[in-house]
C-alpha cells in the first residue's frame, strides 16, 4: 500500500490529528503542502487557505489520496510519525532489536524478523496505542522501503488489528 492509499483510508479524526500536528509543530511544512497541492491542482494557494479548517482538511485529505500526491503524502506521514509518534517507532525498533539513532531513524534495515517476533512486537505496540496509528505506522514503514518485509505484508493483509478501514 502506497502512502496516498493510506491517506485515503484514514478516519476523519486521525486526518484532523495529523493536520493539527502539522499546524502546531510544522507550520512551514503545512503551508508548503497547501501550496504544492494547490499548484498541482491548478489553484491558487489562497483559495485553499481561506477555506474553513474542517473543509480545508477534507479537501487536503482528498488531494493527498490521489496517486499523483504520493510523494507529498509520504513526506507528511514521515514528518508526523517521527514527530508525534517517535516513541512508538523507537519501541518498534527496540523490540525487534534494530539499531537506530534514538530518534527512530535506521541507516540500514536488517533482514526481516521472524513472523512470531513481528507479531509479538505489534501486540506490544497495540497495548497502549491507537490501533489506527499503529496500522498507519506499519503500512507507512512497509511503503517507505523499496523491498519491504514479506512477513509484514502477510500480517498487514491478515491481521484485523492493523487493517486500515476506508475513512
Amino acid at each position: 500500500m502506497k502512502c496516498y492509499e493510506i491517506f485515503a483510508k484514514l478516519s476523519p479524526e486521525l486526518t484532523n490529528e495529523i493536520f493539527a500536528y502539522l499546524i502546531e509543530n510544522e507550520k512551514p511544512v503545512y503551508k508548503a503542502m497547501i501550496q504544492n497541492i494547490a499548484t498541482r491542482r491548478k489553484l491558487r494557494p489562497v483559495f485553499v487557505e481561506r477555506k474553513p479548517r474542517d473543509e480545508r482538511h477534507v479537501w487536503l485529505k482528498q488531494a493527498l489520496s490521489m496517486k499523483g500526491s504520493d510523494d507529498i503524502a509520504t513526506q507528511l506521514l514521515q514528518i508526523w510519525l517521527l514527530g508525534a509518534h517517535r516513541q512508538m517507532i523507537c519501541d518498534f525498533l527496540d523490540l525487534l532489536g534494530i539499531k537506530h539513532d534514538g530518534k527512530g531513524v535506521v541507516d540500514n534495515l536488517p533482514a526481516e524478523p521472524r513472523q512470531e517476533a513481528l507479531s509479538d512486537t505489534i501486540t506490544k505496540l497495540l497495548e497502549n496505542r491507537s490501533p489506527e496509528v499503529v496500522a498507519v505506522y506499519l503500512h507507512a514503514f512497509q511503503a517507505m522501503d523499496e523491498t519491504g518485509w514479506s512477513t509484514l505484508d502477510e500480517i498487514l493483509a491478515t491481521d484485523a488489528r492493523v487493517a486500515l478501514k476506508s475513512g
